[in-house]
């Protein structure tokens, strides 16, 4: 008896080795099995919180394809454009493919993509060899070398035309004045050439170059020219009174009960539209707030993209001549208020805006300026991913 006992205190006490908690059950299965979370093809999926970087500034039915298309080309096309500028300016035209691969904001390809890939897109631009030194260059191709000299005699035969769009850019500024850093970084807005503010030298009864306190350099207007103080809009007003009118919209703030019709509406938004004023007026000094102001800055909008190559620019360009042009922090949704004038494609953090009427329903530009000419023929070399001449694209001269 005493040795069943003792052989039953020896099963407890292991039992309570194993399982210090002698009240707890333990399973005498395991249940890692069994289903504990919703798996995720049955989860609700979340739909992603609009965002300024991704929501559309247009949608249906407000939305024009044709030119939304014409910003999808420049994201294709960054590469080229950027590459050109940069490699342009570096000596020889070529630089080592190990330092390329560093440079991907200045030559416009994602960071952490390889060069490579890029360059073998555009083969009739770009190409790559072995130097003596046995490291990898990249640089133009002979092709390429022949375009950026036709560029360079455009550029010469231009250039009265560039300096009447800088003349008019000082006369619209705030003070006839604007650094020349911001004239640089806009320049393939208005064609302006790379060396630019070289040539300023040769022009001394329109521009001369000061140097403010912080050491920036800045051009200054030397004489009005009042025959240059007419906008586009102006001289349109001439041609065709009705379109002017019809081009932008103040409406007037009234109450219901009024009951105005649809023609007595159109005459009291009419009254308060016009008069326009003037982008190369004083305009910069009205209160900021006021109605007169708005119709400033509207005026002065148009005026600008109407001196661009391409009737258009990005947020970035007009933030860039902020102080100049008085623009306020409600840019954005002063220019939606004008659909008739502009048309803003993009997203809402980086859009564009259009002269609507300065393209066709097709989205190609009614007017365009010998340079616009030359990059498109560039666009074209770039697309074709053979090194063999593609005779449908021909080498045209504007010279």
């Amino acid at each position: 008896m005493a040795w069943r006992f003792s052989s039953f205190v020896s099963t407890v006490e292991s039992s309570k080795t194993l399982n210090p908690n002698p009240f707890s059950s333990t399973a005498p299965f395991s249940t890692s099995f069994l289903v504990t979370k919703t798996p995720k093809k049955f989860k609700k999926k979340r739909k992603p919180k609009p965002s300024p970087r991704t929501s559309p500034v247009q949608t249906q039915p407000n939305l024009i394809p044709s030119l939304e298309r014409i910003l999808h080309r420049d994201a294709l096309l960054r590469f080229v454009t950027r590459s050109k500028q940069f490699l342009s300016a570096q000596p020889e035209h070529v630089l080592r493919l190990d330092d390329a691969g560093k440079l991907h904001r200045e030559l416009g390809f994602p960071r952490g993509r390889k060069v490579s890939r890029f360059l073998q897109r555009h083969p009739l631009l770009f190409q790559t060899y072995r130097h003596t030194d046995g490291k990898s260059w990249l640089g133009f191709t002979d092709l390429m070398e022949d375009l950026l000299a036709e560029e360079h005699s455009l550029m010469d035969a231009m250039e009265l035309n560039r300096v009447e769009k800088v003349r008019k850019l000082l006369m619209m500024s705030a003070r006839n004045r604007i650094p020349l850093s911001k004239i640089h970084h806009c320049r393939t807005l208005f064609g302006i050439p790379d060396d630019f503010r070289d040539r300023v030298a040769k022009y001394p009864d329109f521009f001369k170059v000061v140097v403010d306190s912080d050491g920036k350099r800045v051009l200054e207007l030397v004489k009005w020219d009042p025959l240059l103080a007419v906008s586009a809009l102006e001289r349109e007003f001439v041609v065709d009174e009705d379109s002017a009118k019809r081009r932008f919209r103040f409406p007037v703030k009234y109450g219901k009960d009024l009951e105005l019709e649809l023609d007595d509406n159109r005459k009291l938004d009419l009254l308060n539209s016009l008069p326009l004023v003037s982008p190369y007026s004083d305009g910069h000094r009205f209160d900021l707030w006021t109605l007169e102001a708005e119709k400033y800055r509207v005026g002065l909008i148009h005026e600008f993209l109407s001196l661009t190559l391409e009737k258009r620019a990005s947020i970035h360009h007009l933030v860039e001549f902020k102080e100049e042009f008085s623009l306020t922090k409600h840019t954005y949704q002063m220019l939606r208020k004008q659909p008739r004038a502009f048309y803003l494609a993009g997203t809402e953090m980086n859009w564009a805006v259009f002269l609507k009427d300065a393209y066709d329903e097709n989205g190609a530009l009614i007017d365009k300026d010998p340079q616009v000419l030359f990059n498109e023929k560039l666009y074209k070399y770039a697309q074709v991913d053979q090194m063999e001449h593609d005779p449908a694209v021909e080498v045209q001269h504007f010279t």
